[in-house]
């Protein structure tokens, strides 16, 4: 099965991006500043890295008559993932967590030491996710399985009048996912996509296979070795730390394209969008929550979304600087600017969307 890449238009809208590529050098040339991350992704990666080792630690030697205690513990690693998924994994499969390419490329392997796949990673967000946003049969973020409907081109099946429903359990085995089924399958269907050679698809498998091994000797093993009469605890809370990683992932991204206020463009028979691929970025990805400054933080800068997929060989901790750029350039050129005024009422919408999208009628986003 090769892929068929889609192709954006250079006609339309061609003088929005360079425009606004114009200001934004502009802005990190009159300031000095390097589009990678700073200082302040020290003092980032130190807090995200703590929160998930220390309490790894505490329960490899500490010794709690409570089994409470325990499991708050896991569940504290489980936002402690997150973090380190958002903050510090993501930016460095982008390229932008330092100018040190040596330290940006062992940043990258902090999604292998949580259990999943960077190099899988990269293929499926960086190459067709950012680069197809939205598209049906090219960006795989919304072709999840035929259990969910994030797509008005998918095809409609009677449970998805539902999934609004249960919807929520799902995101929250997002993680768990990737680390037992998902990683695997897709090496395979990047093959057969040519994504990936045969000798490279090969090579893939046996890394993952090595990491995967080794999460799991350090994460479960170790902790039912050194206290084995907490076996099915620490079982179960292994379990409760990835659903609380995946459920809190999930809601970040899905909540930036499975929108009321994004489309969901299509190719026309010769496989072209009508619009630029910045235009098109603009038309499929909402922003939510732009002025507070600690929900930015803890998520990676993930709330401007729009900045994001725009500028993805930028650090996120530029974003809300170049946001006042985008926005007002968007303006100028008569384009949308999705943006939603908190993290909750967009929650709110993308339920909407996912009922909507359930029912086969799309009116419902308004209702």
């Amino acid at each position: 099965m090769n892929f068929k890449k889609p192709k954006f238009s250079h006609e339309q809208h061609a003088e929005f991006f360079v425009t606004l590529k114009k200001r934004v050098n502009h802005y990190f040339q009159q300031n000095q500043f390097s589009t990678t991350g700073d200082q302040r992704m020290i003092f980032k990666t130190i807090f995200m890295f703590t929160l998930y080792l220390t309490p790894y630690f505490m329960i490899l030697f500490g010794d709690f008559s409570s089994g409470w205690i325990y499991l708050t513990l896991w569940l504290i690693m489980g936002f402690g993932m997150a973090g380190i998924g958002l903050s510090i994994m993501h930016d460095a499969n982008h390229g932008v967590y330092s100018k040190n390419k040596m330290l940006n490329n062992l940043m990258c392997y902090s999604m292998n030491l949580i259990g999943s796949n960077a190099f899988i990673w990269k293929i499926q967000h960086n190459v067709l996710h950012h680069s197809f946003t939205n598209i049906e049969g090219a960006d795989q973020d919304i072709d999840i399985s035929f259990v969910m409907r994030f797509s008005p081109h998918q095809e409609h099946r009677w449970f998805h009048n539902f999934q609004h429903y249960y919807a929520w359990i799902l995101y929250s085995w997002m993680t768990l996912a990737r680390v037992f089924i998902s990683d695997f399958t897709r090496i395979k269907q990047y093959r057969a996509m040519n994504l990936v050679s045969q000798k490279q698809a090969k090579k893939e498998l046996r890394i993952s296979i090595m990491w995967k091994l080794s999460y799991f000797v350090y994460i479960l093993i170790l902790p039912i070795l050194i206290h084995p009469e907490h076996w099915a605890l620490f079982l179960l809370s292994f379990f409760m730390m990835h659903f609380i990683c995946g459920f809190i992932l999930a809601l970040i991204f899905q909540t930036a394209h499975v929108m009321p206020s994004c489309e969901y463009p299509l190719m026309n028979e010769e496989g072209k969008i009508e619009n630029s691929w910045a235009v098109h970025e603009l038309l499929t990805t909402t922003n939510f929550s732009p002025k507070s400054r600690w929900f930015s933080w803890a998520i990676g800068g993930l709330n401007f979304q729009v900045e994001h997929h725009l500028f993805q060989n930028i650090s996120h901790v530029h974003y809300r600087d170049i946001s006042k750029i985008v926005r007002q350039t968007a303006e100028e050129f008569g384009l949308p600017y999705n943006s939603e005024g908190s993290f909750i009422k967009a929650v709110w919408n993308h339920a909407k969307m996912l009922r909507a999208l359930g029912k086969g009628q799309m009116e419902l986003v308004k209702a």
